[in-house]
């Protein structure tokens, strides 16, 4: 089956209408007809060929809502109708430990992507969500319980919601914990909202002081300019846990420096260069740790859909036409957006 699509052919040649294959529909497959797909930096940075090996013509998309239109004979957990979602994987290996444990996002062989993923399907690769169908296994779709004048909104939530999510829940944000986001962009934005919903107490950091309302609207309880020496060390060593969105490189020691001891900062932006090295001793002297975290496993992500289904959150979006794409790419370069584009599926 073909079925419409935005793509580039090239990393120097800008996205264009084209039709893409779909495979029909297996014994554990589901099709789903897209209504919504946010766009992520990464959707920019791999079509732009800026992360290696982007394989051609590459359709991104890897934020995507829509209703299911078939299911294959095997499939029990899914109907025709349903409202669904699919993140940033389609498939994994389903048998090493990480899988195992329900986390195929760090799939010991590596998970499949939802664009730009090794596979048997014409063209060689997966195609991804800037498109108006797609057909994934059962496993790597979540049910949206969402009402659907919040569809559009939802859509950020299977990359940016979950990046956010998986981190929160595996450092125990909740009650009487002390939490800092830093940077409020797509990424932080849902960090505020999820780390104030799950009970924690929200510090928001951004280097821009025309960002602290903004923050504050968002649910965060204090907002810390990080450029102001001041206002950091009055909040040394008080933190449980900081996740760090930015995706620039900067100095991690000024937020290593906030922890309490055996607090964690863990880094979910990627940036293009390295961050300097940090400093030894304000690690060892208390015990504090720098990690890391990336996405979550379907069973998470499918806990933070429901979660968010609950407490009515959604991301803050800006709707665009397909034909937008290149023009939403030079903002979000800019970070002129509050704060993800969402492409109307119609529109293709």
């Amino acid at each position: 089956m073909l079925t419409k699509a935005f793509g580039a052919y090239a990393a120097d040649k800008p996205l264009e209408p084209m039709q893409i294959p779909r495979r029909d529909v297996g014994p554990n497959d589901v099709q789903i007809a897209i209504a919504y797909c946010g766009v992520c930096h990464s959707d920019l940075h791999t079509v732009r060929s800026e992360w290696a090996g982007t394989l051609y013509p590459c359709v991104p998309g890897h934020e995507i809502v829509g209703h299911v239109t078939a299911v294959g004979s095997a499939v029990s957990g899914f109907a025709v109708g349903e409202t669904v979602g699919v993140g940033c994987m389609v498939d994994s290996c389903q048998s090493c430990y990480a899988c195992d444990d329900g986390l195929e996002q760090y799939c010991e062989h590596g998970f499949t992507g939802t664009y730009n993923g090794k596979t048997a399907d014409k063209p060689g690769h997966t195609l991804g969500g800037y498109s108006q169908s797609i057909t994934v296994k059962d496993k790597f779709v979540v049910k949206v319980r969402h009402p659907a004048e919040q569809l559009a909104a939802v859509a950020p939530l299977l990359c940016a919601g979950i990046t956010l999510w998986s981190p929160l829940r595996h450092w125990n944000a909740g009650p009487g914990k002390k939490v800092g986001i830093v940077g409020i962009g797509g990424l932080g934005h849902m960090g505020v909202k999820l780390a104030r919903a799950l009970g924690a107490h929200v510090v928001a950091f951004t280097t821009s002081e025309n960002k602290r309302q903004a923050a504050l609207d968002l649910g965060a309880h204090e907002v810390v300019v990080s450029r102001n020496a001041d206002e950091m060390k009055a909040h040394g060593n008080s933190f449980d846990l900081i996740v760090d969105t930015v995706a620039a490189s900067h100095n991690l020691d000024s937020f290593v420096n906030l922890l309490k001891r055996d607090g964690t900062l863990t880094l979910v932006g990627a940036p293009e260069h390295p961050h300097p090295s940090p400093a030894v001793f304000p690690l060892i002297m208390k015990r504090r740790s720098i990690a890391g975290s990336t996405i979550g496993g379907i069973a998470e992500t499918q806990e933070m859909m429901d979660f968010c289904a609950e407490h009515g959150i959604v991301a803050d979006i800006e709707m665009i036409a397909a034909a937008e794409i290149e023009a939403a790419y030079a903002r979000m370069l800019k970070s002129d957006v509050k704060y993800r584009f969402v492409i109307d599926s119609a529109t293709l």
